[in-house]
């Protein structure tokens, strides 16, 4: 059971403070990074906060926070040991605790893997608090984080960008340079947090430090532990530590390619039933990540910034029809789904009921066309959909929206029917970075007007296409994008070759998507630069290029 007492809170809300140069970067990341790692050393004969804080789906009135104690040496991640503990939490308007607003208790366990989630409410909005936990004379690391705007507020809003950070492939410098900001709302990790494969399975460039488990991971402790492992690396701790995440599900939370009914890289005969390696990979996931279920067993919601912005999240793997070959002729049947029905009829009633300036759409894999070939599928009558061609021409990744083409199409005729403006997609998955104009039409574009429009981020450290092909930056990446922009005008700029982050600053003139780069995501120590920004402007649906990044 719970307890809360809520203090009166008093004061306004703090202003925001201005983005930090980049070169300061490491300086100011620096206190986060003692902070989060400075537990790790505490006293093995009691209990620990060895996994840090952290904080997630931010209201107007309230915050989710996150911790994992650990009771006993012998209760790590995944192993079932461990006694029943009670843990404190406490919030307050400053690092030092001088200003307490709310506290509470709670008991956790084996059955929740020792983790702890506090559902704060009572706050004030678009504040900034200090939170920590407590268990016998054991204190957590501080964590800071930050309520929504109020329903009624049109201020600005700023969110780090993330997706696809594989463990083995290198380093996530990308979250210590986020930890380091001290302007943003909240960061938007749109999935792939952790990857399920075993050691050496994945990146094709080689290993830089080892999973845990090394096996593929199938099994509700392989999870935990899987889990458990990404949350001891202090850049991670430093950004969950920093702000709040708002966070959705892709694939490699559960298997490679998964679908309703199974994944590429799950194989029933020796890896057990589906159903059972998809529920535990789910509830290890709603233990270890600072996220509310909408509802059982998916993570499909809608958090609200003011006037500005709804931020629609989807699952686009709980409901999904099975992946079809490119070229089968299946990619526009109307029965096969992405969404299922329920979810896009959630989305659809969503979008045409808001009031706020822009629809956020955070999706795990990218809503825009890209296909090669001349001659549109529906001139081509039933040659057409035996290839398997879409509007536009062959789809080169069906398991992106391109495989589900009829709700993609319902989705998108419901914006232009509707009338409704100001949506931008959000995605990650893909491992490269783009900026789309949303074609409701992609043969006939320009001619016809976008529905939305898309910024897709790159992977913290998952593999591109130079890394898979182990050749030099723009060695193939060059000629593919060139030929990519020549197939889908549409697509108005993409970047194949580099990891890192994004920063979308929305205002009610405009969202802005600022796309950083890291040095080298092999080196722990890599810095980060800015490399381009592209905006859409209110009631256009239309991206363009913009000269620097928001500051």
């Amino acid at each position: 059971m719970t307890s809360r007492d809520v203090i009166a809170d008093s004061g306004l809300p703090s202003r925001r403070s201005v983005v930090k140069a980049a070169a300061a970067t490491a300086v100011v990341a620096a206190p986060l990074l003692a902070a989060a790692t400075a537990t790790a050393s505490a006293d093995e004969r009691g209990p620990a906060f060895l996994h840090g804080v952290a904080s997630g789906d931010p209201l107007p009135d309230g915050v989710l926070l996150w911790t994992r104690v650990t009771p006993s040496p012998e209760a790590v991640p995944g192993s079932g040991l461990g006694a029943a503990t009670e843990v404190a939490w406490e919030v307050a308007e400053d690092k030092a605790f001088g200003r307490l607003i709310a506290k509470g208790s709670l008991t956790t366990g084996p059955d929740t893997d020792h983790t702890v989630k506090a559902d704060v409410r009572g706050l004030r909005p678009a504040a900034v608090y200090y939170f920590r936990f407590r268990a016998g004379d054991a204190v957590s690391p501080v964590g800071r984080t930050r309520t929504a705007p109020a329903a009624d507020t049109a201020a600005g809003v700023r969110f780090g960008v993330v997706s696809c950070a594989n463990w083995e492939a290198g380093y996530f410098a990308a979250y210590r340079h986020l930890a380091a900001r001290t302007d943003l709302d909240a960061v938007l990790h749109l999935g792939d947090y952790i990857y399920e494969y075993a050691t050496g399975g994945y990146p094709a460039t080689g290993v830089v430090r080892e999973h845990e488990p090394k096996h593929e991971i199938t099994t509700l402790a392989d999870y935990r532990t899987r889990h458990g492992k990404y949350k001891t690396d202090p850049d991670l701790q430093a950004v969950h530590a920093a702000h709040p995440v708002v966070a959705i599900w892709d694939d490699h939370e559960f298997a490679n390619d998964a679908w309703s009914g199974g994944a590429e890289n799950h194989t029933p005969g020796t890896e057990g039933d589906w159903a059972d390696r998809q529920r535990a990979g789910k509830r290890a996931y709603f233990e270890w990540m600072p996220v509310r279920p909408s509802t059982e067993g998916t993570v499909y919601r809608r958090l609200r910034f003011g006037k500005l912005a709804d931020l629609h999240l989807l699952d686009l793997r709980s409901f999904r029809s099975q992946q079809v070959k490119i070229g089968s002729g299946h990619v526009d049947d109307p029965e096969r789904t992405i969404t299922g029905r329920a979810q896009l009829d959630w989305l659809k009633a969503g979008l045409a009921a808001s009031d706020a300036t822009w629809q956020l759409v955070g999706t795990s894999v990218m809503i825009s066309p890209v296909a090669f070939g001349s001659v549109p599928a529906h001139l081509l009558g039933p040659l057409g959909k035996l290839l398997g061609l879409p509007e536009g021409g062959l789809a080169i990744n069906v398991d992106q929206w391109d495989g589900y083409t009829d709700d993609r199409k319902e989705l998108l005729k419901h914006l232009t029917d509707r009338g409704i403006r100001n949506t931008v997609f959000l995605t990650g998955d893909i491992h490269m970075a783009w900026a789309n104009d949303v074609p409701v039409n992609a043969a006939t574009y320009p001619l016809s007007r976008p529905a939305a429009t898309e910024f897709v981020v790159t992977s913290v450290t998952s593999d591109n296409i130079d890394d898979i092909l182990h050749v030099a930056p723009n060695t193939v990446s060059t000629v593919a994008e060139v030929a990519i922009q020549a197939a889908n005008r549409h697509v108005k700029w993409l970047d194949m070759d580099s990891h890192g982050y994004g920063v979308l600053d929305v205002t009610a003139e405009r969202s802005q998507m600022d796309y950083y780069v890291l040095s080298d995501r092999r080196k722990q120590d890599a810095t980060t630069s800015w490399t381009r920004s592209y905006r859409t402007l209110s009631g256009t649906q239309k991206v363009e290029r913009v000269g620097a990044p928001v500051r």
